[in-house]
């Protein structure tokens, strides 16, 4: 894995900082790679609730995680301040697919990248059930604003 092939900083609209943690930490000397994993969880759902589509509580529909992949370019360690970019990769009729970058505080190239995907359920019954309108218009915001770089996953 090469930095060269991960997304650039500049192909995220939206940001999500991150405080490192000691416990992060692994016996390596660097952040857990199931870390990366909390971060990239934590801001999907922050930007879902900042966005008005996530009640955890009560929201009908909601999303589930069916799929995640992420691929490593360089080690972070605490105390590094971590920001997590994100932009829509796809978006089905009834799934959305998320791309996030780990990046280093005002750093340029990312550390590592992921492809998040949520399939849109009905709370009760589980099944899958199209993306509502209000979702839709507003995962488009997170569209990329450059043409989509050609996939290396």
């Amino acid at each position: 894995m090469t930095r060269e092939t991960l997304l650039p900083r500049s192909a995220y609209p939206w940001w999500q900082p991150i405080v490192t943690r000691w416990s992060d930490n692994d016996a390596y000397g660097h952040v857990n790679n199931a870390i990366y994993y909390h971060w990239f969880d934590t801001a999907v759902n922050n930007w879902l609730i900042a966005a008005g589509l996530l009640d955890v509580a009560h929201g009908d529909p909601i999303g589930l995680v069916v799929e995640t992949r992420c691929r490593y370019a360089r080690s972070i360690t605490y105390p590094e301040p971590v920001e997590i970019g994100m932009v829509l990769d796809r978006l089905g009729t009834s799934s959305v697919t998320y791309r996030l970058g780990a990046f280093v505080a005002d750093g340029t190239e990312a550390a590592a990248e992921a492809l998040f995907t949520h399939v849109c359920v009905d709370r009760v019954t589980r099944r899958p059930v199209p993306l509502p309108g209000t979702w839709r218009d507003r995962l488009e915001t997170l569209a990329p604003v450059a043409p989509k770089i050609s996939d290396p996953w």
